[in-house]
Formats: structure tokens, C-alpha cells, sequence
């Protein structure tokens, strides 16, 4: 049965699945998970037929792929610091290496097509202010994209991180494209808590949920005051059919809004 959203745990290896393509978040066509590293702990990865994105969320690690090993990469956590994300082709083996604790988010997508590897900084994906003032001041939030078609055109998969402000909205307006997505949320301090709007369902976010939405449903979110949400958010591309920048569909029933005066 088709699932809209998550409360998944992490197992005792820890790892932390979150859509397979036979589970029942399957329509989102992504094998995603989250990993927990002990200090000192490698992991190694190589999936045949498949593009893969390893993007560290906190601690310290090393990537060895190609017969080369990055230099130490850290990250405090996603609330503070920009990402590190290595982005490999099918058939590439990566070992990660942890430094010290750690937690990595690693996403993959079906994809044949060969493709120098990457590995992406904080500098590569900046974060970008959206919406600042707009909609009574109360949809401000920080975005960015380390992966999509402009900049990986040889990529099957789009992805990006949204921090929102306390207390404020992210995918406001509220907006639907045909390519379903995928959010995975954190919150600075455990008791953080959101609402998620899938078409007309409506899901109490709260630290390591995730919201898997099918194309064509509108899914804006709200954040706590007194709490900042982090959300990791994923697209794969729909064959023929890519998700582009150009493409956010903002339902037309709320298009005044932008004209609105919200002090009076």
C-alpha cells in the first residue's frame, strides 16, 4: 500500500531506511537511507546500474574512490554548516571513512549513464534567501541545491536542503509539479515539531520523519516557532519529463496572495 509519509528508526547496523523501490514509498523510484557512523568505522558502496549522492549531515569523514582519499571533510550539523556531497556514477566503489562520529544521508536513483565523479562543497551549493518579508514575513527560509538538470545535466536525480526560520513556511506558495519528492526533516533540538500539506493530508513532522509526496499533490510546510527545520528534499527526474527550476507550478487560487497587503 502507497504510503505518504514516514517515522522510520534506525536498525541496529545503523542504518535508517527510507524509501526502497519496493517498500511502500516505492513511487518516489529512490533508494534512500540514512547512516550512522561510529568513529574509526568504514563503509564501503558500489551499486551497478545506479548514480549515488553520500551527503554528510554532522561529524568528520573521508571519501576513498577512485584510488584516491578526500581530505578530512566536516560538517558541525546541517543547521550550521554547508554540505559535503560525492556524487558517483554507476559502478564506482566508495568507502566512507569515519573520523568521528558521524551521519551521512545517501541517496540513489536507477541510472546506466557514465559520469566524472564529484564531490561537492559548501561553496558549491550556497544558500540563497527566499520569500524575505513576503506573505506577512512568515514563509522565510534558506535554500540549496547541490544537485539538479542545470547543474548535473547527466544526473537522474535533483537534490538540496531548506532551512526555514522559526516559526515560518517552506514550499509557499503552496506548489505541485509531476514529479514526485521526497523530504526528510530535522529539527535543531528533538522536541521540534512542523505540519506537512500532502494534497489534502495533513502529517505532524517531527525530527528524522519524512514526507513522500506524489507528483501533482501541493505540499507546503510549516515549521514551530521556537524550532528551525531542516529539510533535505529529493527529486528523481521523470523519464522525458525532468524537474527544472522553471517548473515550480504554484496553484493559481493562491497567486493573489502575492499582491496582498499583510499590514492591513
Amino acid at each position: 500500500m502507497q504510503r505518504d509519509f514516514g517515522y522510520p528508526s534506525f536498525a541496529s547496523n545503523g542504518e535508517m531506511v527510507i524509501t526502497t523501490y519496493d517498500n511502500a514509498y516505492s513511487h518516489m523510484n529512490m533508494d534512500v537511507r540514512v547512516v550512522r557512523l561510529a568513529a574509526g568505522e568504514k563503509r564501503t558502496y558500489k551499486k551497478d546500474g545506479e548514480e549515488t549522492a553520500f551527503l554528510l549531515l554532522a561529524g568528520r569523514i573521508k571519501f576513498a574512490y577512485e584510488g584516491k582519499e578526500s581530505d578530512e571533510l566536516y560538517r558541525k550539523d546541517v543547521f550550521t554548516d554547508g554540505p559535503w556531497c560525492l556524487h558517483v556514477c554507476t559502478g564506482k566503489e566508495v568507502t566512507v571513512i569515519a573520523v568521528s562520529d558521524a551521519e551521512l544521508l545517501i541517496q540513489a536513483t536507477h541510472n546506466d549513464q557514465e559520469f566524472a565523479s564529484k564531490l561537492y562543497s559548501p561553496e558549491d551549493a550556497p544558500w540563497k534567501r527566499f520569500a524575505p518579508g513576503k506573505y506577512g514575513n512568515v514563509a522565510n527560509r534558506v535554500v540549496s541545491t547541490i544537485i539538479d538538470k542545470d547543474i548535473a545535466p547527466w544526473s537522474n536525480m535533483v537534490l538540496g536542503e531548506i532551512l526555514n526560520d522559526r516559526g515560518n513556511w517552506s514550499g509557499y506558495l503552496p506548489h505541485r509539479h509531476p514529479q514526485p519528492e521526497l523530504y526528510f526533516f530535522r529539527f535543531d533540538r528533538p522536541e521540534g515539531f512542523g505540519a506537512s500539506f500532502v494534497g489534502d493530508d495533513v502529517y505532524k513532522i517531527r525530527d528524522y520523519s519524512f514526507a513522500a509526496i506524489p507528483g501533482g499533490k501541493l505540499h507546503p510546510q510549516a515549521c514551530a516557532p521556537g524550532f528551525v527545520m531542516y529539510t533535505c528534499w529529493m527529486i528523481r527526474h521523470i523519464d522525458g519529463n525532468p524537474w527544472l527550476q522553471t517548473d515550480r507550478c504554484v496553484d493559481d487560487s493562491f497567486l493573489f496572495l502575492d499582491d496582498m497587503d499583510f499590514n492591513n
